[in-house]
């Protein structure tokens, strides 16, 4: 495959930055990264994607695309609205959707918000976004509200290289190789005087200021008409059980993948789930099922 090209995408308050793998004659497929990661978390499996189109996204505050304008916050649905906006920049009336950790929980509202739109789907250690009950949401908004004027306050971290982010990276990750945490630090950094500026906006970290409750989260995810496959790595993120064991049951289309690794094992590892993907990814169908 050859070397992913650079995408700029307009939305309506910024702009975008993407990845794209792949023939363009290929089956279209928006990627969603993680939290603190960015396009680059797609470069160890995409190559593995034959007759994949992949346009992986730099999400908003994230890798190289704008952050939000003061004011703005990083509500997740916003984030949904922003991968719908970038699709549409693309040209893509219907298209798939390959998610990880977060943006696994972003693709899965939104294939439940316009299923039409959405015609098969990977999520990769995730599903659904964090939720609260609702009797929690005056608490998360205060808390909220303190975080945003906290890391408003922030100066721009600097790290003396990029290995030293890279290594700051990985500590924070659990499990997750030398090189594939300099893979995320190349696009999430830049050189500066003094060493590399960490590129994630700081306002990423503060709390959400609304969290939906698990019943409307259960809502979007039984509107999934979508083919699905949910990967999950053993040594991944610690999913509450009985809460996960609810939002799979709602997926209509679902097939399951259980792997050896860490919660970034599609980068550590992508031979590991890569026949998978891809089958789900260019076929459109479920294993056994016909279209």
């Amino acid at each position: 495959m050859a070397a992913p090209q650079e995408r700029t995408l307009a939305l309506p308050w910024g702009t975008l930055s993407a990845l794209s793998f792949g023939d363009p004659a290929g089956v279209p497929v928006l990627g969603l990264h993680g939290w603190q990661d960015n396009a680059a978390t797609f470069e160890g499996l995409a190559p593995h994607l034959e007759g994949v189109h992949l346009v992986a996204l730099d999400l908003p505050g994230h890798g190289r695309s704008s952050w939000r304008p003061s004011g703005m916050d990083y509500g997740f649905l916003s984030w949904v609205v922003d991968a719908f906006h970038a699709a549409d920049a693309l040209g893509w009336e219907t298209f798939g959707l390959l998610g990880h950790s977060m943006g696994a929980g972003i693709a899965s509202l939104m294939a439940g918000t316009l299923p039409e739109r959405v015609d098969r789907m990977v999520l990769l250690e995730g599903l659904g976004p964090l939720s609260n009950r609702a009797e929690d949401a005056p608490g998360q908004l205060a808390e909220a509200m303190l975080a945003e004027a906290r890391h408003g306050s922030v100066g721009e971290r600097v790290f003396e290289s990029l290995e030293d982010a890279a290594e700051r990276r990985q500590a924070a990750a659990g499990i997750l190789s030398d090189a594939s945490a300099r893979t995320l630090m190349t696009r999430g950094t830049v050189p500066v005087e003094g060493g590399v500026r960490w590129c994630p906006d700081p306002r990423i970290r503060a709390a959400s200021r609304i969290r939906l409750t698990e019943a409307q989260t259960l809502a979007f995810l039984r509107q999934i008409t979508a083919p699905t496959l949910l990967v999950r790595a053993l040594q991944g993120w610690p999913f509450e059980r009985e809460r996960m064991a609810d939002r799979i049951e709602c997926i209509q289309h679902r097939s399951r993948l259980e792997v050896e690794g860490g919660h970034h094992v599609h980068l550590d590892a992508p031979e590991r789930v890569a026949a998978a993907v891809r089958a789900l990814l260019v076929s459109g169908s479920l294993p056994g099922a016909s279209g």
